[in-house]
């Protein structure tokens, strides 16, 4: 709720002299090395047009890849399982055969894609980073892969996760630990840091990921890629293991704005097998990506920006408040007006989304009994079945859920903490719609800081819960939400990305889209390839 008692402030003069590039304070030393190339503004269309062009081969393009996963995989363990290359290959072969036929091709032809493993896939284990979970292939595709796969996509592998998506830093796989490409001691974000990690580490184009409080934004930020956030209900979660279904969302990572925004045009639509999937018109997302010579002096001139002031307060590191004001000011430049925007009840989304989501998860997790879904440790009577079933299969931080939920729910305390959850949950989105009223867009970093050392916090879940603090409110309003890296900090062996939040309002992913590739294609300086893949990367 915007208040009437603080007058936003313009955060710089707006006669200021206008530029259309911005210059990284902080520059990657990749970024001036002559012999990396800047990446293409979509891996998706260069690669479309080289293979439609014969340029390459859709097998050429898979063995590239798959090397340089191979290569990497042992570092990072970005992934819970990997495709075997006769398999990947078999469909690229497919593919080229497809063109050399000049037989139509979908818009993700020849893409290599990573899923996160609590996306179900009928030919490849779906663990949700769950020993509960281990070896269990679904008989069927989830909507959003059935989609990719209708596209022309390659599904590569399964991307690790903090178990059943609860965590911020996928320390909580139950099968291994993924490190960040710009620091192997960092952590990569949570809970799709493999997702995140991969197209990092370009050990595939896009993945897939899923957001129930920020778990595709802030892994975006620590290692320094596009991810996007759907609406609620804009994409299917038929086949997304289930968290808190309120807040559930499949989400989208990208190199690139445009391949986030085609990734996620791929996979929109209403489904018949999700009752909340939207019936909202699908926009041409790749319309909004103009090349850089084609842009206008001031391509978003008129464009109202609110910059949340509570996320640039205590508690969050001064050289992401300093990153994230010179993107404001970048966006200035382009022709923008920003100002600061209060939303008093900002403070009230973290306690709010814990209860919820706890109570949701309390809920949809109550399904693993050894006996329908997962493994099934043998008792002698059917509640010690459930019991140790249960007891062997979830880890520490999914019982701590569950018990807080049902705590949460049980008689006598309903009223006084998921009753009154759901409340701030309506306080927080009437503040969040008229605040979008106002302002096209509100900004705030994704996350209070960048990447943190692995076990730095895993002993210590309410600072933990505290990072996540940017990004669940987005959740509770069911708004869509793109992360972009902005440039980078002091830290690691070629600095540490930050990256910004652009909110919209419900279902215009397209103006979200549309601004954050404006940003990013003026961006100058900056190279979002980390050290660990650079010399191989394009």
């Amino acid at each position: 709720m915007l208040s009437s008692a603080q007058t936003p402030r313009f955060l710089r003069s707006t006669t200021a002299t206008a530029t259309t590039s911005l210059k990284c304070l902080h520059t990657s030393p990749i970024a001036t090395s002559a012999a990396i190339p800047p990446p293409p503004p979509s891996q998706i269309l260069t690669t479309r047009k080289s293979l439609l062009s014969r340029q390459t081969s859709a097998v050429d393009l898979a063995k590239s890849f798959l090397h340089r996963l191979r290569r990497s995989e042992p570092q990072l363990s970005s992934f819970l399982y990997v495709s075997p290359d006769e398999t990947v290959l078999k469909q690229a072969e497919d593919l080229d055969k497809k063109i050399k036929n000049n037989e139509a091709v979908g818009p993700l032809a020849g893409v290599l894609v990573g899923v996160k493993d609590n996306i179900c896939t009928h030919d490849m284990p779906s663990t949700a980073g769950s020993k509960l979970l281990e070896n269990y292939r679904p008989p069927y595709d989830a909507t959003a892969v059935r989609k990719l796969r209708e596209s022309g996509a390659i599904v590569v592998g399964k991307t690790n996760l903090d178990e059943f998506g609860m965590g911020s830093t996928t320390e909580g796989s139950a099968y291994q630990v993924t490190a960040n490409p710009w620091d192997l001691t960092r952590v990569p974000g949570g809970s799709s840091g493999g997702s995140a990690a991969a197209v990092s580490a370009r050990q595939c184009m896009v993945a897939l990921g899923s957001d129930t409080g920020g778990s595709v934004r802030q892994p975006a930020s620590f290692c320094g890629v596009v991810g996007l956030k759907p609406t609620y209900g804009r994409v299917s979660r038929y086949g997304l293991v289930a968290y808190a279904s309120s807040l559930d969302v499949i989400g989208c990572f990208g190199s690139s704005v445009a391949d986030a925004g085609i990734l996620l045009q791929a996979i929109s639509g209403h489904d018949n097998f999700d009752a909340t999937s939207s019936k909202q018109e699908i926009f041409d997302y790749a319309s909004q990506f103009i090349s850089i010579d084609d842009m206008e002096s001031k391509p978003l001139q008129g464009l109202k920006v609110g910059v949340i002031r509570e996320t640039l307060e205590d508690g969050v590191d001064s050289e992401v408040i300093s990153s994230i004001r010179n993107a404001v000011s970048h966006l200035e430049d382009l022709g923008c007006t920003a100002s600061e925007v209060s939303l008093p009840s900002f403070s009230l989304g973290l306690p709010a989304y814990y209860i919820l989501a706890s109570c949701e998860s309390s809920s949809n997790l109550s399904r693993y009994d050894g006996v329908r879904y997962g493994n099934q440790v043998f008792g002698d009577e059917l509640s010690s079945l459930y019991g140790d079933s249960r007891a062997q299969g979830f880890g520490s931080e999914v019982k701590m859920r569950i018990l807080m939920g049902t705590y949460a729910l049980s008689a006598g305390y309903y009223d006084a903490y998921y009753k009154r959850a759901q409340q701030v949950r309506t306080i927080i989105r009437k503040s969040f719609k008229d605040a979008l009223d106002k302002y096209d867009i509100l900004i705030s970093p994704a996350a209070p800081s960048v990447a943190y050392k692995i076990g730095e916090k895993k002993n210590d879940p309410l600072a933990m819960y505290a990072g996540d603090i940017m990004t669940v409110n987005v959740n509770l309003a069911g708004l869509p939400a793109l992360v972009l890296p902005c440039g980078f900090v002091e830290g690691g062996p070629a600095g540490l990305p930050v990256g910004f939040q652009m909110i919209g309002a419900a279902f215009n992913e397209e103006k979200l889209l549309k601004i954050g590739h404006i940003f990013e294609q003026t961006l100058q300086g900056c190279s979002f390839i980390p050290p660990l893949v650079a010399d191989e990367a394009t």
